[in-house]
């Protein structure tokens, strides 16, 4: 007898659904599965016979054969457990197949019975949008989240139960979309009135905040980089509802915080180690697709601390996402398209010592401070729409008992400037392309002429001009202005924008 039963693995982000064939039949009692199962589910025969066992249910001793299909998609991860059992049950005769019909099922089974969550469960619950989906208790809220149908269970002797009508479904698990923190508690903390000094600094975070403008800052041990960094998050806004379900999707898929009972609200803030390899940050692997810190930082902040540390095929990798938001991956097994929409904020030293600019204080020799700032192609540096000199602030600074502006103060400004953003049509300025970029950003003819110069010295590329022009609309929205952009705020774009000499010197050309 051959029983089909609906459910779905993860590719990537998103769900794809699948179908659990289960044939028994007479011959040496077997269990094979077949259709590109990874190790975690060829292992599942173990966990299923085991769960059969402890739950008094009848293990047919015959042959049984497991597709997965379609066949040419690779699958992996422990939730084909739960189906696997259910085809089992039915293809020995123990269960219906109308008692099954209508259901898909999600889950892994423990050695006693017991039913366990598995990552993804929104995205899984979204490709079985049209079946009533059981899970397990602890994902009964996240996969609420996806609209459906969702039904809970303990364990596989309950899923029996219910589905053959001698107990009741228990009603719906609530599900909430309220606020939620920040995705890995990472560090981003703290109120931007403990931050002394760095004016300029402070401006650049806001204008970086308020159009999402990726920020490189450079400067010597101790001046205040990741301070700094670490307060950007607090001034932006909650993301909206499209955004916190995708970075809700992308957070589960990944495994990160356990079982998730409501949407990503709070921006995520992502600082990997300088250690972490090209899949690590792009995403991918060996086995199932999953999505890297470009990705886990959708929506929100990716912090590169000690960028001159990161490998140099790590950072060239961040070329094409910073550009597209979103990474496509291909392996030989396949490929998946995640979302990577995230604000970039990097901070490094401006030489292998650390001293670099401070009067008397670098050890380096040019040789080594010109392979350090070699680590920054070009092409990178030129997406950078901010680059800032952080200098250690003065003593008379640091000693200054009156607090400036808090973070809440400033994230209002942000919120009123990223309004008039979103009244074009676009979350931030750094999306703004196009016609719609020509409209938001009329220049007057003194701004026309200040980038017509800088394009004649060779001081602007084609992408670096696109960038001052966003730059300066979101300096023009922070200041109030109307819809033409002044020089004065192209002036403002330009300064804050820097470049390599700025930043490294004459030694690295």
């Amino acid at each position: 007898m051959i029983a089909s039963i609906p459910s779905a693995v993860l590719q990537g982000v998103d769900g794809c659904p699948v179908v659990v064939e289960v044939h028994v039949a007479n011959g040496l009692p077997g269990f094979t599965v077949v259709g590109l199962p990874d190790a975690a589910v060829r292992e599942s025969r173990d966990r299923v016979r085991a769960s059969f066992a402890s739950s008094g249910l009848p293990w047919p001793r015959r042959r049984i054969t497991v597709n997965l299909a379609p066949s040419a998609i690779p699958k992996g991860g422990a939730g084909l457990d739960l189906p696997i059992a259910l085809g089992v049950l039915v293809a020995s005769g123990v269960v219906a197949p109308e008692a099954v019909a209508g259901y898909a099922f999600v889950g892994e089974l423990g050695l006693d019975g017991s039913l366990r969550g598995v990552p993804g469960a929104l995205a899984l619950a979204d490709a079985l949008r049209s079946h009533r989906l059981v899970v397990a208790v602890e994902d009964g809220p996240e996969a609420s989240l996806g609209g459906g149908t969702c039904l809970t269970a303990p364990n596989l002797v309950e899923v029996v139960a219910r589905c053959t009508g001698r107990r009741p479904w228990p009603g719906p698990p609530p599900a909430t979309t309220g606020p939620q923190g920040t995705d890995d508690g990472s560090g981003a903390a703290g109120d931007l009135a403990e931050v002394r000094g760095h004016l300029l600094a402070r401006r650049a975070l806001e204008v970086a905040a308020t159009g999402g403008h990726h920020l490189l800052m450079v400067g010597p041990p101790g001046a205040g980089k990741t301070l700094l960094a670490n307060r950007l998050p607090g001034l932006l806004p909650d993301l909206d509802d499209a955004t916190a379900r995708v970075a809700t999707r992308i957070r589960s898929a990944a495994g990160i915080g356990g079982a998730t009972t409501s949407l990503l609200r709070r921006p995520p803030f992502r600082a990997p180690h300088h250690g972490l390899s090209a899949v690590a940050m792009i995403g991918g692997g060996t086995g199932a697709l999953r999505p890297g810190e470009v990705s886990l930082a959708h929506g929100g902040t990716l912090f590169l601390d000690e960028l001159g540390e990161f490998p140099t095929t790590v950072l060239d990798a961040l070329r094409q996402p910073l550009e597209d938001g979103v990474v496509r991956v291909s392996r030989s097994h396949g490929s998946s398209t995640c979302p990577a929409r995230f604000l970039l904020v990097a901070a490094m030293n401006p030489c292998p010592c650390g001293e670099g600019g401070v009067p008397g204080g670098c050890r380096c020799p040019p040789a080594a401070r010109a392979r350090y700032g070699r680590r920054l192609s070009g092409p990178l540096l030129d997406r950078f729409d901010i680059t800032l000199r952080i200098d250690r602030p003065a003593d008379t600074e640091l000693l200054d008992r009156d607090p400036g502006e808090s973070t809440a103060v400033v994230a209002a400004r942000v919120a009123e400037a990223r309004a008039r953003a979103g009244a074009r049509g676009v979350p931030t300025n750094a999306e703004l392309d196009g016609p719609a970029l020509d409209q938001a950003t009329s220049l007057d003819d003194r701004a026309t002429a200040c980038l017509e110069a800088h394009l004649r010295s060779g001081k602007l590329s084609a992408r670096g001009l696109l960038r001052v022009r966003r730059l300066a609309r979101t300096v023009a929205d922070l200041d109030g202005a109307g819809d033409t952009v002044e020089s004065r705020h192209v002036s403002e774009a330009l300064f804050l924008r820097g470049g390599r000499d700025l930043l490294f010197g004459e030694e690295t050309r």
